[in-house]
Formats: structure tokens, sequence, C-alpha cells
């Protein structure tokens, strides 16, 4: 199934039909233990609305209360990008050490107010010269750290600053309009299938100057592991999201331009695009 935010309204789509309720809003809605199974005793109550279409036509960003946090150098070409790009600053030792290391690197990406959603407009820093975009699955994890859920995210990326110095990662990481996710927020029955691709295409007006995929296998972590690590000293009253790294990093000679399109897709969620603004 897939939940969908409208400004007014939680969307669910289940079975080629669409259902809402008055009494649903997004907190304390998704933030429920075994959430495909108490999805479906409330759809089993109300009635499904085909005219809901329309509404799903302008989705919002999923997010309310939740915090976006972000996971690293968990797939192992994320971790010889990390390296290449931080060795003249005498860094690059340190993302094979969290490659091989038992605790992972977790950071806080976005709160809800500087991300942004299905058709929004993700920035580059004005003070760099070297932007990439970061295609992920992001987790949702309710408040009592159960995985429930799946995402599309997008964690941009300015490359020339955490380069320059590892603790520039904040800067690199955390800005307005910096962190993307959507389309919807996907519930399966079951885990997430290893098998599931990771793709993006970006597009400069009609040319397509990047694309490449990946399958989520291809990470070193598992998710449990990520959530675990997250909820250890941390609690979430309203759930929250994780990224969980990404294994796509375009060639050294790539950076994004005002204009650029990304087109992010993963299997069974669908795709989330964004545009790079200012």
């Amino acid at each position: 199934m897939h939940i969908f935010k409208t400004n007014d309204k939680v969307i669910v789509k289940y079975a080629g039909l669409l259902y809402s309720s008055p009494d649903w809003a997004w907190d304390s809605f998704i933030n429920r233990e075994a959430l495909h199974k108490e999805v479906l005793k409330n759809l089993q109550v109300i009635t499904a609305n085909p005219s809901l279409a329309h509404d799903l036509q302008h989705v919002s960003v999923p997010i309310a209360s939740q915090e976006i946090w972000a996971s690293g150098v968990t797939y192992l070409r994320s971790k010889d990008a990390r390296m290449e790009e931080s060795k003249d600053a005498g860094g690059g030792d340190f993302y094979a050490r969290v490659y091989s290391a038992e605790r992972p690197e977790i950071f806080f990406k976005s709160s809800a107010a500087r991300a942004v959603g299905p058709g929004g407009t993700v920035r580059i820093r004005k003070d760099s010269n070297w932007n990439v975009p970061e295609p992920e699955l992001v987790l949702f994890i309710c408040s009592t750290g159960n995985i429930e859920g799946y995402l599309i995210g997008n964690d941009m990326s300015s490359r020339d600053i955490e380069g320059e110095n590892p603790l520039y990662l904040p800067q690199a990481k955390s800005y307005d309009g910096a962190a993307a996710v959507g389309p919807c927020l996907y519930v399966p029955g079951t885990p997430i299938s290893p098998d599931t691709e990771i793709q993006i295409e970006i597009w400069r007006g009609d040319e397509k100057v990047f694309a490449e995929a990946i399958l989520i296998s291809r990470m070193k972590r598992t998710h449990q592991e990520l959530a675990n690590y997250l909820f250890m000293e941390l609690s979430f009253p309203a759930g929250a999201y994780l990224m969980t790294g990404t294994g796509i990093v375009p060639p050294d000679s790539f950076t994004l331009n005002y204009g650029d399109v990304i087109n992010i897709t993963i299997s069974n969620i669908g795709t989330l695009t964004n545009q790079v603004g200012k």
C-alpha cells in the first residue's frame, strides 16, 4: 500500500483503490506498530473514493513532525568516493574506518520545514562548486524503533565542502532544500526486497547527463542495524525518517546546474522528481 499526504488529507492507495478519512492525521496515522495491518483495519470500515485521484495530482512532502536523519558510507562506492574527495585534507582514512567499523555514520539531515517533496525545488549551496544528488532508500521508523515503511530520498551533497574537511559535513549536507523525500510512504506487508533497485536520471534540458542504477542488496549494513543505532539514545515521538546512504556517485567531473531535473525511481515506490533551483 501507498500512503500520500496532501495539504488537507491522508490518502491510502491499496489494491488500485483510494481511501481517505477526515479522522486521519499524518503523525498519528503513520506512527503505529504493524502499520500495514493497522491500515488494513482502517480500510475495512470506510468506502473507497475514486474522486481522490484529483487530490493525488497535488501531493505534498510526506512529513509532518518527523525529522530526517541520514546514514553515510553504507555502500562501497560511497566509501571510495568519500576517500578520494577528502584525501588532500588527510581525511580519506576516516571513511575507510567508518565503512568497516561496527558503528555506522549517522547524522542529522533536515527538519520538516527545510525538506521538499515531489515536484519541489532542491538547492545547491552558493558557496559550493561541486554538488551532486544522492539517491537513497529512506526508512520510516515508528516511535518504538520498528521499520514500518519506505520512501525515496535525495540527500543533496556539496562534495567540495565535505572534501575540504570532514568536520564540514553538517554544512555540506544540511541547508534549506537539501533533502527531498516522497512521493509517498510505501508500506508493504513484509520488509522490502533486497533485489529492489534504485535508479537515477539527471536531465539538463533535453539531454540526459547522468543515469545509473543499483540494488539495495549492495548495502554493507542492514536496515535494522541503522535503525537501532539511530534510536539508541534518541527518542522520536512521531517516528523518524532515515536515509540509508547511496551507492550511486556521479563522476568527479560532474556537478549539478540550476535547472537540472532529478528523477529518482525505486521499484514499487514510484518516482521522486525535483528541479535544482536557487
